[in-house]
């Protein structure tokens, strides 16, 4: 694959993106198993784009990485996960960009060493800086529910069946060992040494709930989608400066969006104001 996607009508666009192998999360409403959900097929896709960025999924048995933790909630909640199951707020889970679908991660969060183990059963997050998007109950049981993101180590693992049995009804496996302060003085190092992400001034020009939405406007505009927890913005950017962005923001405004406004650089994708010792 190679290029993005062209610009169509929104019917056809919701093809083609699927096509593409970007998920669908806003859209529809799931049936909820009323029994465990299979682990099987297990689903790799194809490269995908999101916002102008590629992703490559594949089977990495080792994956171990350390960055922002997200949680996505109500306005998904029964809509189809990426890889056809219902998205239920309430059980433990998680979205991941790459990983395959199903496969099984312990999520420590570095503040605490609270760890859990998860299921990932969709894409997620689009956002630089994060690298998992936990369901709520997830974000609940590792207590940073009440945050917007979280430094976190993401491990895959392969869990006792018995764990594997739980997670599928959405039910918490067993609890994990908090990680001890030796390990957590060495994640930490890892997180504080991640490069700065990039930076600079931006226009939002619209934010939407139907992530298709987003891409249908983002596609028209040559501009990128930014997700949260529940929401897809579409953004024109970065520009160097707050002159440039003015006169994107002109431009914008004088194309029919009058609600378009700049948003101000950020510093780091570490998130500066966390404090370990909190």
């Amino acid at each position: 694959m190679n290029g993005k996607c062209p610009a169509l009508p929104f019917a056809a666009l919701a093809l083609l993106l699927a096509s593409c192998g970007i998920p669908d999360r806003p859209g529809g409403i799931g049936s909820r198993p009323s029994g465990p959900v299979p682990d099987t097929p297990v689903k790799i896709g194809r490269p995908y784009q999101v916002g102008g960025v590629w992703y490559y999924p594949s089977d990495d048995r080792f994956y171990d990485e350390v960055g922002l933790a997200s949680w996505y909630g109500g306005r998904f909640h029964e809509g189809p996960t990426a890889n056809g199951e219902s998205y239920d707020m309430d059980r433990v889970g998680a979205a991941h960009k790459t990983l395959p679908l199903p496969s099984y991660v312990e999520v420590t969060v570095l503040a605490t060493g609270r760890t859990l183990l998860v299921r990932i059963n969709d894409r997620g997050p689009f956002k630089d800086g994060r690298i998992i998007d936990l369901s709520r109950r997830s974000a609940q049981m590792l207590g940073i529910d009440r945050a917007g993101v979280t430094p976190v180590q993401v491990r895959r693992v392969e869990p006792a069946e018995a764990d594997r049995l739980a997670l599928r009804w959405g039910r918490p496996a067993s609890a994990r060992p908090t990680a001890s302060a030796a390990e957590l003085a060495e994640l930490r190092r890892r997180f504080a040494a991640i490069p700065p992400a990039p930076t600079g001034w931006f226009v939002q020009v619209a934010a939407f709930a139907d992530r298709l939405r987003a891409e249908s406007l983002a596609e028209a505009l040559a501009g990128r989608v930014d997700a949260t927890s529940d929401l897809w913005r579409v953004r024109l950017g970065p520009y160097a400066d707050e002159p440039s962005a003015l006169e994107a923001l002109a431009r914008v405004r004088g194309q029919g969006y009058q609600d378009a406004r700049l948003v101000p650089p950020v510093t780091s994708a570490r998130s500066p104001e966390w404090n370990p010792s909190r």
